[in-house]
C-alpha cells in the first residue's frame, strides 16, 4: 500500500513538474534547435560505432550507408588478435592511475599553499603559474626531450606521468585553489586550536570537503591522459609500450598487416578507447558540474 502510494506521489510530482512547462513558440523552436544541435553532435559517435560493425567494402561504399548490412560483431575480436591491443590497455591504465594519483595530490597541495598561507611572492608567484597556461605543450617539448634522454628515459613510460607529480598542472592548481577559499577559515583556526597540524588539517578536513573538485580534476585528468597520443608519439618507440592512444595509429600505419584494408578495425578499436571515459564522466557527472560550478563562486 505505502509503495502504491508513493509510486502516485511521485507520477504526481512529475506532471506537475511537466506542467510548469509552456510551449510557447519560443519554446518550441529552441527545443527544436537543442534536439538538431545533439543529433550532429552525436553523429560522429555514431558513424564509429556503425562503421565498427561493417565489411571493409561497406565503408567505401557510395552512398553510404548508416547501418551495416549485417552486424560484424567479430571485428571486436579482431582487434585483439591482430595487435596486442590488450597489453596497450594495461599501459593506458598504468599511466592514468599514477597520472592521476600524481595530479590529484601534487595540484591539491600546491592549491593548498596558494589559498591558505600568507607569503612574500605568493601572489606573484600564483600569476607566473597561471601565465604557464599560455604556454603551448610543444614550446617545452625539445628541452623535456633532451632531458629525458639524458636520463636514460626515452622509450618507457616515466615521461607520460613522472612529470605530472610536480604540480599537476596550472588549470588543477587554480581549479582547487579556488574550491579552497570557499571553504571557511574558521575550520583550520579551531582545528589549530585543538591541536592540529597544517598536514592533518590538509588531510583530515580540506580533502574531504573538497570530493567534487577533486572529482572534477580526476576526471579531467583522465580523460586528457588517456586520451593522449603526443606523448607516446614522441617518447616511445616499441609496440611493447604503447598506449591506447598511439595504438591506434598501428591500424592506419603498421606495415606488418600486409595491405589489408583496417578501416573497420581502427573503428572498433576507437569504440572500445573512448568507452572508459564515457563511463567515468556519466558515473562522476554530478560532482564534475558541483565542482566546476562551486570552484567558481569564489574569486
Amino acid at each position: 500500500m505505502a509503495s502504491t502510494e508513493a509510486a502516485i506521489s511521485g507520477i504526481e510530482r512529475t506532471r506537475a513538474r511537466y506542467a510548469l512547462v509552456r510551449w510557447t513558440p519560443a519554446n518550441i523552436v529552441w527545443f527544436i534547435v537543442l534536439v538538431a544541435l545533439s543529433v550532429i553532435f552525436i553523429f560522429p559517435f555514431f558513424w564509429t560505432v556503425s562503421s565498427s560493425l561493417k565489411q571493409p567494402y561497406e565503408i567505401f561504399n557510395f552512398p553510404p550507408t548508416l547501418f551495416p548490412a549485417v552486424p560484424q560483431w567479430q571485428n571486436y575480436l579482431t582487434v585483439f588478435q591482430i595487435a596486442p591491443f590488450f597489453h596497450w590497455i594495461v599501459n593506458s591504465v598504468f599511466v592514468v592511475v599514477v597520472s592521476t594519483l600524481g595530479v590529484v595530490l601534487s595540484s591539491s597541495i600546491v592549491a593548498y599553499s596558494f589559498a591558505r598561507f600568507k607569503y612574500r611572492g605568493r601572489d606573484v608567484i600564483f600569476l607566473i603559474t597561471l601565465g604557464t597556461m599560455m604556454l603551448p605543450a610543444q614550446i617545452t617539448l625539445i628541452p623535456q626531450y633532451v632531458l629525458f634522454s639524458k636520463m636514460g628515459w626515452i622509450n618507457t613510460l616515466y615521461p607520460l606521468w613522472v612529470p605530472l607529480w610536480f604540480g599537476g598542472g596550472a588549470f588543477y592548481i587554480f581549479l582547487l585553489r579556488q574550491f579552497f577559499l570557499t571553504i571557511p577559515r574558521e575550520l583550520d583556526e579551531a582545528a589549530l586550536i585543538d591541536g592540529a597540524s597544517y598536514v592533518r588539517i590538509f588531510w583530515n578536513i580540506i580533502m574531504p570537503l573538497c570530493v567534487p573538485a577533486l572529482a572534477t580534476v580526476m576526471i579531467i585528468s583522465f580523460i586528457g591522459t588517456w586520451g593522449d597520443f603526443l606523448g607516446p608519439l614522441i617518447y616511445l618507440n616499441s609496440p611493447d609500450k604503447f598506449t591506447v592512444a598511439m595504438g591506434l595509429y598501428f591500424f592506419q600505419n603498421d606495415p606488418d598487416l600486409g595491405g589489408i584494408p583496417t578501416q573497420h578495425l581502427l573503428m572498433a578499436a576507437s569504440v572500445i578507447t573512448v568507452i572508459p571515459s564515457l563511463v567515468l564522466f556519466f558515473l562522476a557527472q554530478r560532482y564534475f558540474i558541483q565542482g566546476v560550478v562551486l570552484a567558481g563562486i569564489k574569486g
